[in-house]
């Protein structure tokens, strides 16, 4: 028997989710420049900037596995809704302190704190929202949309940060306070729940902070990209800073820098456009290895060339590949767990992940301290060919599963 599909365009509950999270990032994006900018108004210290960023980022790897059990134990829809009034309140309290000029340094560090522990459950719930509102053979094309969601968002949000930062201090933070009012409307818009199956009985608390990971460490293939995602991510979070270095010690402006990095966020856009196509033509197999390959590749390019512009169109081409693994495995991912513990794995593998980002930046800066930028360059790309030579022996990689075997029993036809 043949199963309809309703097309992504038509889903208005997907669209709903889509629309009110891409302003809300917009948002969020525009506010990541703003932050710095704010705390070298208040202090003067890019010392104090630097700890914002951190105090701000520790979330992702504090929070990751307590907000899985969050999102698999409450209304996973609740739990979004109750995100956004409570980021909207916090970063509404900025703008008012600023625009009563009350504002003091420890007020935006918690702020910044209370906005990425609520983003770390909002975005779980949100990745695990994906299964209960699009057909299993939409999922890499849902994923491929979300994923240009948020590099678009990257684009766009980052230059208007500054730019509305230059307008008034506190206007980047009202917009990012009226962002996440767009996307609280649009969540309680959405008439479908966010559950596929009844939440377990509530068990021992350790044991559900870590049923997630003990699940994800039983699949090989899993286990082993969400480990090959840590090594890169903390490889590009270390070159993000070297890159910086090399642009400006060659001539480039702070202006120049931002276009190096919109011209790189344009490559990831481009991936995530692609992404559905390339992921039905590719195996998985194919798209780790290749992925990390195309990195090992690319990477030590960046020593040969020092004019922003041209980094930005390398690094462009290590963003087009991102996305293109990402929906890939992801969307593998997503089929394969089972919806009552999806947020705990969901949180499992961002701890993972994401817990490298600060790892990265620790390490970039302290390479960069003693061995200088080329150096460090050098280093990174040793790193990258590592991951490539992991990834292609591994075992696990190389019996990589199909994402088409996970909805190739029943027929599907999208409807017209």
């Amino acid at each position: 028997m043949t199963k309809k599909v309703q097309p992504l365009r038509r889903n208005r509950d997907f669209l709903l989710l889509w629309q009110g999270t891409v302003v809300s990032e917009l948002g969020s994006n525009a506010t990541t420049v703003a932050y710095p900018l704010l705390v070298l108004y208040l202090t003067g210290s890019p010392a104090s900037a630097g700890f914002t960023g951190f105090v701000a980022l520790l979330p992702q790897l504090l929070f990751q596995l307590p907000a899985g059990a969050v999102v698999d134990r409450w209304n996973r829809r609740r739990v979004m809704i109750w995100c956004d009034v409570l980021r909207c309140l916090a970063i509404g309290s900025l703008a008012l302190a600023l625009a009563a000029d009350r504002l003091v340094l420890a007020h935006v560090l918690a702020v910044g704190f209370v906005e990425g522990t609520l983003t770390v459950c909002f975005r779980i719930a949100e990745s695990a929202a994906v299964t209960t509102l699009v057909d299993p053979s939409q999922y890499a094309l849902a994923l491929s949309r979300n994923e240009a969601r948020t590099r678009g968002a990257v684009v766009f949000g980052q230059p208007l940060g500054g730019l509305l930062f230059g307008l008034g201090r506190a206007i980047p933070f009202l917009f990012d306070a009226v962002s996440y009012a767009v996307s609280l409307t649009t969540l309680l818009m959405i008439r479908k729940d966010f559950r596929a199956e009844p939440a377990d009985r509530p068990g021992r608390l350790i044991t559900e902070l870590f049923a997630g990971i003990s699940w994800l460490w039983r699949q090989p293939f899993l286990r082993v990209t969400t480990l090959l995602v840590a090594g890169s991510n903390l490889l590009f979070q270390a070159l993000f800073l070297a890159v910086i270095v090399i642009a400006r010690a060659n001539g480039g402006s702070s202006g120049a820098v931002g276009v190096m990095f919109g011209v790189a966020a344009v490559g990831g856009v481009l991936g995530s456009l692609a992404a559905p196509a390339l992921e039905r033509r590719l195996s998985m197999k194919s798209v780790v290895i290749g992925a990390n390959w195309a990195w090992a590749l690319v990477v030590p390019v960046l020593l040969a060339v020092h004019d922003p512009y041209l980094i930005g169109a390398v690094y462009a081409l290590m963003c087009f590949v991102g996305p293109v693994w990402n929906v890939a495995v992801v969307a593998y991912q997503l089929g394969v767990t089972p919806d009552r513990i999806m947020g705990r794995v969901q949180g499992a593998a961002h701890m993972i992940a994401f817990g490298a980002i600060p790892l990265g930046s620790l390490a970039g800066g302290l390479l960069l301290r003693w061995i200088g930028a080329g150096a460090t360059v050098a280093v990174l790309s040793c790193w990258m060919l590592f991951l490539a030579v992991a990834a292609s022996v591994s075992p696990a990689i190389r019996k990589a599963p199909s994402l088409a075997e996970l909805h190739a029993p029943e027929p599907v036809v999208v409807a017209d």
